[in-house]
């Protein structure tokens, strides 16, 4: 794809973002004040995915809900609210979403490729399915006939909206989905700064920068950045471990990704609420309380694994602000935010089927302690630090931990101390609770999981995947919050003038040093030999061009036919070159990774009769057109992966060859 119709896109995707910030905010002010400018940004969001997700569920375009922000601006304008003085002042907000904008889309132009390595494919998917028709529940394109009710999908169906309103195809929208998160969660996360800290306010935002301490050591060791990654990945038996930046270079688009700005906008609210709850009038406090339940409504849809975490932690905060403070206006917002919040996406409860979850499951061997050390040593430092004087008070706290080591489980007592010591005091710090809700999080993975389709050693793996990302984010922003206060403490060596260059210098080679130092874990991960005009792109399917153009040609045909279209392709299990054809097109297909749909769609007869089907299709001509019936497939796809799983052999009749270019044959359905 050409550079200068890249740049239209990101300056169109950038413009709306900016657009639909600029209309929500003076409409939050009578809650928020000066921070309802960086709040507009993932509010808006949350805003526009709301009343797109209504327009889909009404079968009317998602454009339509431009109209609702176009109001508000209009309104805004009238009300003479727009005043350049003050937005000159905001400035500094819109810089800070710039940088994290543009060092996320730094990296994936070092990073773009959409591949099968890892969920890319369903990802993008899921969004290009949703932009081809968007319509709630969205179809599930590798489940001929199903719809995504059996998944979280809001993020996708943001994401896809904003591409189609803004015309940007999907292989670019998929890798400006990670700046778009970074870019809000950035500036929300500053805002957090600024709420809570004199100085140092930028530092909250490094809980997306920062690493592990295994990263550094499996550096220093010999490794490169990918297997540095990988090894840390990998690092607790029978589980996974992710982080915020590797997610980015990575390139996943996950849902529990894209859920982030959402997170960290969840932690702003209560953090403003623990701060300014009091001085709001009962507007302000109306406000707040809206806020709070479309970020904790929207949650179930974004990452239901989020939900599990935050809906019992803001129960618990307003309970707590309610006891500690005895306002009635407090229990109103404890009692209106659950019901608010599961009101205004009722639709999506009512249509969810998932396979679920099994119950909650315990008994599994201790974590080793020095791997969970060497993923979570930073943060526990760091905290150790702060509840140091508690310990020195009262030692006989520290007994918390006899239990846990005398059955076996270390790293349970690590975390129980601290824990302890921070519930014990009788004054808490904001910091103090997100520490609390981090370790809590962490204390529960090392006792309890979450009973899925995985079991044996890998029972525990997706709690510990998604849970920890979690933790990540409570425990890492309330740690840095803890240094931040420590560090505002002490006397600044360099003068403002010298700190505003140094933050510039800082930002500007943050937004650089991807680019600069050509960190690519595609090649990596991947092992394809990209050409170096192709690479460094923001098209996703630029390699497919490079090294597969007789099937990128292929696609880019099947991208341009209207109408419900449901296409066979060869189906191979899961994290390899099949599938290809649904997830780049977001056409349907009978079915596509067969273990995801398993873990969604629990085991059934389609388990096994499915992927009979598509071989007969292939296989048997005088099935074929009787079989593409049962699924209502119109196209039927035939590449080179086609010829290497089946014997391909078609039938003379009820076939029309439609395409047939590259050693790609696609034929149509006739009747």
């Amino acid at each position: 794809m050409d550079c200068l119709l890249q740049a239209s896109h990101v300056l169109l995707w950038a413009g709306l973002l900016k657009g639909l910030q600029l209309a929500l905010w003076p409409r939050l002010r009578p809650a928020l004040g000066d921070y309802a400018y960086p709040a507009a940004y993932p509010a808006s969001l949350l805003l526009f995915a709301l009343v797109t997700w209504y327009c889909g569920l009404l079968r009317i375009p998602v454009a339509l809900a431009l109209l609702l922000f176009v109001g508000l601006a209009a309104y805004s304008v009238r009300r003479g609210e727009y005043r350049n003085r003050e937005l000159r002042a905001f400035l500094v907000w819109d810089a800070v979403f710039l940088v994290g904008f543009l060092f996320a889309l730094s990296v994936r132009f070092t990073n773009p490729v959409i591949g099968y390595f890892s969920e890319q494919y369903m990802n993008h998917a899921f969004i290009a399915s949703i932009i081809r028709e968007p319509v709630v529940p969205p179809l599930d394109p590798w489940f001929a006939g199903g719809r995504l009710t059996v998944y979280y999908y809001l993020g996708h169906w943001l994401m896809g909206s904003l591409a189609i309103v803004t015309g940007t195809p999907s292989e670019v929208a998929f890798n400006l989905v990670p700046a778009t998160v970074y870019g809000t969660a950035f500036v929300i996360l500053y805002a957090l700064g600024r709420l809570l800290l004199s100085r140092w306010r930028w530092l909250p935002l490094a809980v997306l920068l920062l690493v592990p301490p295994s990263i550094p050591w499996f550096l220093a060791t010999g490794g490169d950045l990918y297997q540095a990654f990988q090894d840390t990945n990998w690092i607790i038996p029978g589980a996974r471990v992710e982080f915020p930046v590797f997610s980015l270079f990575l390139g996943n688009v996950h849902a529990f990704e894209m859920a982030v700005f959402n997170q960290v906008f969840l932690i702003f609210l209560l953090g403003f609420i623990w701060c300014r709850w009091r001085g709001l009038d009962a507007q302000g406090r109306f406000g707040l309380t809206l806020l709070l339940a479309l970020s904790v409504g929207s949650m179930p849809l974004l990452s239901s694994w989020d939900a599990l975490v935050y809906a019992p932690a803001v129960a618990l905060f307003l309970f707590v602000l309610f006891l500690s403070r005895r306002d009635r206006s407090t229990l109103v917002a404890a009692v209106a935010v659950p019901i608010v919040a599961f009101s205004v996406y009722l639709p999506y409860y009512l249509d969810l089927e998932p396979a679920g979850i099994g119950g909650i499951g315990c008994g599994l061997p201790p974590t080793d302690p020095l791997a969970f050390l060497a993923v979570w040593g930073g943060f526990l430092a760091l905290v150790y630090v702060a509840v140091a004087p508690d310990i020195r008070r009262v030692p006989v706290a520290l007994a918390v931990a006899v239990p846990p080591l005398a059955a076996g489980y270390t790293v349970l007592a690590v975390l129980l101390v601290p824990l302890a010591y921070l519930l014990l005091r009788r004054e808490r710090s904001f910091a103090d609770l997100l520490c609390i809700a981090g370790l809590a999080v962490l204390a529960f993975c090392e006792i309890f999981y979450f009973e899925e389709m995985l079991g044996g050693d890998y029972s525990r793996f997706n709690t510990v995947f998604k849970f920890y990302f979690d933790a990540w984010i409570l425990l890492g922003t309330g740690t840095l919050l803890l240094a931040g206060g420590w560090l505002a403490g002490r006397r600044s060596i360099l003068p403002e003038t010298a700190r505003k260059g140094v933050a510039v210098a800082a930002a500007v080679a943050l937004v650089a040093a991807p680019v600069a130092l050509n960190i690519d874990i595609g090649r990596g991960l991947l092992g394809i030999d990209y050409p170096p005009a192709g690479y460094h792109t923001l098209d996703g399917f630029a390699y497919l061009e490079a090294t597969r153009p007789g099937e990128a040609a292929a696609i880019d045909y099947l991208r341009t036919l209207d109408g419900d279209h449901l296409i066979v392709e060869a189906e191979n299990g899961d994290y390899g070159y099949y599938s290809r054809v649904s997830s780049f097109t977001g056409i349907p297909t009978i079915l596509g990774q067969i273990g995801h749909e398993l873990t969604w769609r629990g085991n059934g007869p389609w388990y096994t009769g499915r992927p009979a089907d598509i071989r007969a299709i292939y296989e048997d001509p005088e099935r074929t057109l009787a079989l593409m019936e049962k699924y209502n497939a119109t196209l039927l796809y035939v590449g080179e992966p086609e010829h290497e799983r089946y014997n391909v052999r078609l039938p003379d009749r009820g076939l029309r060859l439609i395409y047939a270019e590259g050693g790609v044959r696609v034929y149509e359905r006739i009747g």
